[in-house]
């Protein structure tokens, strides 16, 4: 059997194993490490243990695990519901003003928790009752929740972003910085949508009567300065250089593990429920990361990569032009594929051809996780949705479906926009210090 069908047949056992629901790390392995045998049989075994052991003994991981403990502490703490609340108390009176607050909020958790699914539930849990009080539209209030969720790999620190700093040997820090402005547009993006939504049918969206004070507002917004002064002083802190972006983790962790101890809010149930949280979490990213070398290094073997690189070239197509197409297939590979397995399966292979091409990884990495989280809300298999059916088990999966596209477009604007003007994700990372 020749290199390139071997590449083949292990992409097609990859993706059957994955349609079967074995889990992404152990499918990676398993099929990594047959392949690995397979060209070179006294390299297995060695290669297994090697490439597990080195991604378990490296330092920059550990971000991972400290920033899921501060999105899991943020939530035990409260400063999830003060961000929503402070949202809700300025924005309500707007069309379409809890459907914003609830957007929002999911941008202001993304920045302590990384992760669009812990987004998507924290804050469902919270602004979707609200949304439904108040005669909101089923699918414009689910649709702005997955949609809001998607930010957590977007706005740093972004659990996607650390999988692909790893994968590409980028620096983590400056994807963190490009994912910026870009997260912070998309969440205006997505403000629009649900104006323009409530524009064209004001009856998704009824005015909400309750009247809420000067000083509530203030009061609210007062509370909610501590997430927010958590998220500037990791986020500046990585900008200014005065730390990395693992010390970051750490001291983000830090804080708001003190703002939890000084509200009272730690108690020794809550500690074992965020650490055993936090665990789980890690140990999953971990397997999938394990598994992604050792399949990344079965992919190396076969020079399959090379050979599509040389096609590319013969091609002479442009390095854009080779964007945009990978970029669609991460958009039509989403709508079957979790984000991280699409991450682990596809940038072994991307990376290799745009490298040659001049395109800027840092970038890429942004667009592709755009593309990625159009994934996440997109049929047949939009994770995110199914996060919103758990906290909203009587709205029809067609009407939350029904109620995302708004926001598809805006991501899909928003990567159009980045691709026209590079410097909204390159910005930052140019001008940070170091």
């Amino acid at each position: 059997m020749d290199m390139t069908t071997l590449a083949i047949a292990g992409f097609v056992i990859l993706l059957l194993l994955l349609y079967i629901r074995t889990p992404v790390g152990i499918a990676m392995l398993a099929v990594g490490a047959a392949g690995i045998w397979w060209i070179r049989p006294p390299a297995a075994l060695p290669k297994l243990a090697s490439e597990i052991f080195n991604e378990a003994t490296s330092v920059p991981l550990t971000i991972i695990p400290l920033f899921v403990l501060m999105g899991n502490l943020a939530g035990v703490a409260g400063l999830s519901r003060d961000l929503y609340t402070a949202a809700h108390n300025w924005l309500s009176n707007f069309k379409g003003g809890l459907a914003s607050a609830a957007v929002v909020g999911c941008a202001g958790f993304s920045a302590l928790s990384g992760s669009s699914l812990a987004s998507a539930m924290t804050m469902g849990r919270v602004s979707l009752p609200e949304m439904r009080r108040f005669g909101y539209h089923d699918g414009l209030a689910t649709g702005s929740i997955a949609a809001g969720g998607t930010l957590g790999i977007l706005i740093p620190p972004s659990a996607g972003f650390v999988v692909y700093a790893i994968l590409t040997e980028e620096s983590i820090g400056r994807l963190f910085m490009a994912g910026v402005i870009p997260g912070l547009m998309l969440t205006l993006f997505f403000i629009i949508a649900i104006w323009i939504v409530v524009w064209l049918d004001p009856t998704k969206a009824p005015s909400v009567s309750a009247d809420v004070s000067r000083a509530e507002k203030w009061h609210s917004l007062a509370r909610a300065s501590v997430m927010i002064g958590i998220i500037a002083v990791t986020v500046g802190g990585i900008y200014a250089g005065v730390f990395s972006a693992t010390e970051a983790a750490g001291i983000g962790a830090l804080l708001t593990l003190v703002v939890t101890i000084l509200r009272g809010k730690l108690t020794w149930e809550n500690a074992k429920q965020v650490f055993q949280s936090t665990l789980r979490a890690t140990g999953s990213v971990y397997l999938i990361l394990f598994g992604a070398f050792v399949f990344k290094t079965f992919v190396g073997f076969t020079a399959v990569t090379y050979s599509l690189s040389a096609w590319v070239d013969a091609q002479g197509f442009t390095g854009t032009q080779v964007v945009i197409a990978f970029l669609i297939m991460f958009i039509i590979m989403g709508m079957f594929l979790d984000g991280f397995a699409m991450l682990v399966l596809t940038i072994p292979v991307v990376q290799p051809i745009l490298e040659p091409l001049g395109v800027d990884l840092i970038l890429f990495g942004v667009l592709a996780v755009i593309a990625l989280e159009m994934g996440l809300i997109s049929p047949p298999v939009g994770v995110n949705v199914f996060i919103v059916k758990g906290i909203a088990p009587d709205v029809p999966m067609q009407t939350i479906f029904r109620g995302i596209w708004p926001f598809w477009f805006a991501m899909l604007a928003a990567i159009l926009a980045i691709l026209m003007l590079p410097d909204i994700a390159l910005l930052l990372p140019r001008t940070m210090f170091g």
